[in-house]
């Protein structure tokens, strides 16, 4: 690869490749051979946001069977779980056409795709497929939300603060809890003595978006956990607050 090799052609026929040869592993009847070639063809052109849907409607059209069973190859080829804060997006951004996939048509499987989520998330990130079952099923996603909050996997506890984000980088709105995000709020109190890094930095981003889209809300939380000796909590919101005179 050359130096100007980017992010973004690191989705194109290379990982069709990739991931074809996984999925013909549990799934012989994939029609690796054209996968690859379409995914080389459509990807030509598109932005690192558009090849990654790409990649994951084609896995749709090539996993020729119902939701469920597609699912169930896709995260049978998973792999171990990411023991690190890091890796992500570099060991284990092959994983993202597949949150992908579930975002875009796992909306009427809430069970089944919030269990993936979870899954995706030990590895990559499920901080973007979450976002339209929050949407659709705001409270039963709290209760699974709580839950991974509470995980003893830091993974699913930055799940817990990132996917709730109000103004998440690289994703729409999530205008849903604007006007009453007492509901967040309670989640955000699990996580504010974290002790991992990971999830501290989320849980401060997190609390400078409320400041930004509802800062009369948001204040008295950040009056409150200032009162608290921890000093996990005192590095958040010194991040947290850094730009906002509070």
């Amino acid at each position: 690869m050359g130096k100007n090799y980017s992010i973004t052609e690191k989705f194109g026929a290379n990982l069709a490749e990739l991931l074809a040869e996984k999925i013909n592993r549990v799934y012989p009847d994939f029609n690796s051979k054209n996968f690859i070639k379409d995914t080389g063809n459509k990807v030509i052109g598109q932005t690192y946001t558009q090849r990654i849907i790409t990649i994951a409607d084609l896995l749709k059209n090539y996993l020729s069977v119902d939701y469920k069973e597609a699912l169930r190859v896709l995260l049978s080829i998973l792999g171990e779980e990411n023991p690190n804060q890091t890796g992500m997006f570099t060991h284990y951004y092959w994983i993202l056409p597949i949150g992908k996939f579930v975002e875009r048509y796992g909306i009427n499987h809430f069970t089944l795709s919030m269990n993936a989520i979870e899954e995706i998330t030990k590895r990559n990130t499920g901080e973007y497929a979450v976002r339209p079952f929050i949407r659709k099923y705001p409270e039963k996603s709290l209760e699974i939300i709580e839950k991974w909050a509470k995980s003893p996997n830091f993974h699913l506890r930055r799940l817990a603060s990132e996917g709730l984000r109000p103004k998440l980088p690289w994703a729409s709105k999530l205008d849903t809890f604007v006007e009453n995000p007492a509901p967040v709020f309670q989640i955000l109190e699990l996580l504010k003595d974290d002790e991992i890094m990971f999830v501290k930095k989320s849980v401060a981003n997190h609390l400078t978006d409320w400041l930004k889209m509802n800062k009369e809300a948001v204040l008295p939380l950040i009056h409150r956990w200032k009162t608290f000796e921890n000093p996990h909590t005192q590095w958040i919101i010194k991040r947290a607050t850094r730009k906002f005179d509070v």
